[in-house]
C-alpha cells in the first residue's frame, strides 16, 4: 500500500508552461537593429570590394526586428552583394567567414530561395553549395531549426 507523505511541492510546478499551444514569443526586439548599412555596402560594390561588401552585409542582419520591410531591405542588399561577386571570388570569401557568419549568410541564400527569380536561383544554388563545403550539415540544421528569420 501507498503511504500519504503530505508532500505537495508537485503542485506547485507551473506545467502549463510546457504546453506548446500556449507558446510565447521572446519579448527581445530589438528595434534598434536596422539592418546592414547601404551606403557602406554600395562603396564597397563600386569599388569591386566585393568580399569586404560580403562582410558588411552579413555584420548587422536585423534578425531580431520585427519589422518586415527592414527583413526584406536587407535580404534584397545581400542577394545583391551575393551577384556580384564573381564564382572565382566566392570560396575565398566564404573562408574568410566565421561560423555563425556562415550561418546567416545560408539563411539569407533560404531567403533567397523562396523569390522566383531565375537568375538569381542558379547563383544561388552554387553559393549553397560552396557555404555547405564549408559549414557541412550543420550549418544547415542550425538554420532550419533557428526560431529566428532574416
Amino acid at each position: 500500500m501507498a503511504v500519504n507523505t503530505g508532500a505537495k511541492q508537485f503542485r506547485k510546478v507551473d506545467v502549463d508552461q510546457y504546453d506548446e499551444e500556449r507558446f510565447v514569443e521572446d519579448a527581445g526586439d530589438d528595434s534598434s537593429v536596422v539592418g546592414p548599412n547601404d551606403g557602406e555596402v554600395n562603396t564597397l560594390l563600386s569599388q569591386n570590394r566585393n568580399a569586404d561588401a560580403l562582410k558588411v552585409v552579413l555584420s548587422n542582419p536585423p534578425i531580431n526586428s520585427k519589422n518586415q520591410a527592414v527583413k526584406d531591405k536587407a535580404a534584397l542588399l545581400v542577394i545583391r552583394v551575393l551577384s556580384a561577386l564573381r564564382m572565382s571570388e566566392v570560396e575565398a570569401a566564404i573562408g574568410q567567414l566565421d561560423q555563425p557568419t556562415l550561418d546567416i549568410l545560408m539563411k539569407y541564400i533560404y531567403r533567397g530561395f523562396e523569390s522566383p527569380k531565375e537568375a538569381a536561383q542558379a547563383n544561388l544554388l552554387a553559393w549553397h553549395d560552396k557555404v555547405f563545403k564549408v559549414g557541412g550539415y550543420g550549418c544547415i540544421i542550425r538554420v532550419l531549426t533557428d526560431r529566428k528569420k532574416v
